[in-house]
């Protein structure tokens, strides 16, 4: 039996959404509006007003008149998947915008039901990312989600990029939602490389795309990993960023006429949050784990976004201005950042050893004003003078090259090495 066609008609235009008397459809369900010119226009429906569906285009609506024909697609929110996916550079609709044609193997749906939370597995497998400042004092978990919170400029993507690059997992999938277009070839050609895009898929809407497209890249991505989770794999997930998916639907809120909250974002925009980051975690076949960027709007960690993303994620990474434009690379402020599941994966000798290394640049920063104005007499504080003896071992180990991998074995001997030069 043929399926039954659900259609309506265009009624009203106005900024960002389209306004028509039917089709019959849900809220993120698609439709196309079929041009008087034989264009095809996707749509996403973003809510409904005074019995009319509003909808958002997914694409140019040069030609689109009143009285076009709008046509209900509720099947299209699936992306194909399969192994093809590797090494290939995706769209926001799962099209290939590399070259030619991905075999599919499956469809996975973009949207899944939220995971029941007595089904996911406990995180004690740690996650060897290749970066020392992280694999030393910031240890990860294969499963756990992780913000990277700085301003622009301080070597987010270089990071990201050298985390996909050297992470001992089996797949990375890499979502670039609002980035600028020229940005996206030079990160998958000197960021990513040749060795990483091996074995990742990079899904990208770039910030000249419409707002339910670049939201949608991210739900791709999400369903491209889930994908490779469900195959058994070890996955990292990377989506840069969490700032401009939020910019993304809050445009598509106050489009709909959500009241604007706090500075301007919609209550959307906090009830998304954690459907994104939850679909990351350690499950019976597999297991996802999250890298989330946060770009801070005028190095305020405080605004509205940062603080919604750190109370979901399992630890935060915090990028410091000032050590990014002094030349240090990764620009982790060590202090600042933390990894809720530290304790789980790392042993005791590099727990203990990390603890002195901590707690050495604690006593430095909290007399740092002292030591630089000379004001400090040597002999004063045993545990400072520790410090200060330690402070160039301790910044090498903190110190790293963006082309530079550590072994976990490489970086756990250096971090024992430095923790001997500090008391107990």
């Amino acid at each position: 039996m043929e399926p039954v066609i659900s259609c309506g008609h265009v009624t009203e235009l106005v900024g960002l959404v389209v306004e028509s008397r039917g089709p019959s459809a849900a809220i993120g369900d698609f439709c196309e509006l079929l041009t008087s010119t034989g264009r095809r226009v996707r749509a996403q429906v973003i809510g409904f007003r005074d019995g009319r569906v509003l909808s958002m285009p997914l694409e140019e609506i040069d030609g689109l008149s009143l009285g076009d024909l709008v046509v209900a697609r509720p099947g299209a929110a699936t992306v194909p998947v399969g192994p093809g996916l590797l090494g290939r550079v995706i769209d926001g609709f799962g099209n290939p915008i590399d070259g030619g044609p991905i075999a599919a193997e499956d469809f996975y749906a973009l949207y899944q039901a939220p995971q029941n939370p007595l089904d996911r597995e406990h995180i004690e497998e740690p996650l060897i990312t290749g970066i020392r400042a992280i694999d030393g004092l910031l240890t990860c978990g294969k499963g756990q989600r992780i913000g990277i919170f700085g301003g622009s400029g301080v070597g987010k993507s270089t990071l990201l990029g050298a985390m996909a690059r050297q992470s001992k997992t089996d797949v990375s999938v890499i979502c670039l939602v609002g980035e600028r277009n020229r940005e996206v070839r030079g990160f998958m050609e000197h960021e990513l490389g040749p060795e990483g895009s091996k074995k990742s898929v990079v899904v990208v809407a770039t910030s000249d795309r419409p707002a339910p497209l670049r939201v949608r890249a991210c739900f791709v991505a999400l369903a491209v990993a889930e994908y490779f989770r469900d195959q058994g794999k070890s996955v990292l997930l990377v989506m840069d960023s969490l700032t401009r998916l939020a910019m993304a639907q809050r445009e598509i809120g106050l489009a709909a006429g959500e009241p604007p909250s706090q500075k301007g974002y919609t209550p959307s925009v906090f009830n998304l949050l954690p459907k994104v980051c939850e679909r990351a975690g350690n499950f019976e076949r597999g297991s996802i784990t999250g890298f989330f960027t946060v770009l801070v709007e005028g190095d305020d960690f405080n605004e509205p976004i940062c603080d919604a993303v750190r109370a979901i994620l399992d630890g935060h990474i915090i990028l410091s201005r000032e050590l990014g434009a002094s030349g240090h690379f990764p620009a982790i402020q060590v202090l600042d950042s933390v990894s809720r599941l530290q304790a789980r994966v790392a042993n005791s000798e590099q727990k203990e050893n990390a603890r002195r290394m901590r707690e050495a640049l604690a006593t430095y920063r909290h007399s740092e004003d002292l030591i630089q104005l000379g004001a400090y007499a040597a002999g004063t504080n045993p545990r400072l003078d520790a410090s200060i003896r330690a402070r160039d071992q301790m910044m090498g180990f903190l110190r790293q090259g963006a082309q530079e991998a550590s072994p976990m074995s490489a970086t756990l001997e250096q971090l024992k090495k430095v923790a001997a030069l500090l008391p107990a």
